[in-house]
């Protein structure tokens, strides 16, 4: 399914509020959780594709990076 082969276990949680589907995957071995909203009708498969994804890239580490150097000024 992914690189993450031999990695610990994955619990996902989704909840329907409205149009939206909350979804959250949480690594058990290390507590991270991460959460993405989806409409409703969008194909279970998929949201979870997503939100490992987004776990995974979590668990690397990716998001302590600094943003990219835009032209501007940050305030």
């Amino acid at each position: 399914m992914s690189d993450r082969e031999g990695a610990g276990e994955i619990i996902f949680e989704i909840a329907r509020v409205g149009d939206v589907q909350r979804v959250a995957a949480i690594d058990v071995a290390t507590g991270v959780e991460v959460v993405i909203q989806a409409p409703a009708n969008a194909a279970l498969a998929d949201v979870r594709a997503l939100a490992l994804k987004k776990l995974e890239k979590a668990l690397a580490g990716d998001e302590d990076a600094p943003p990219p150097q835009r032209p501007g000024k940050l305030v």
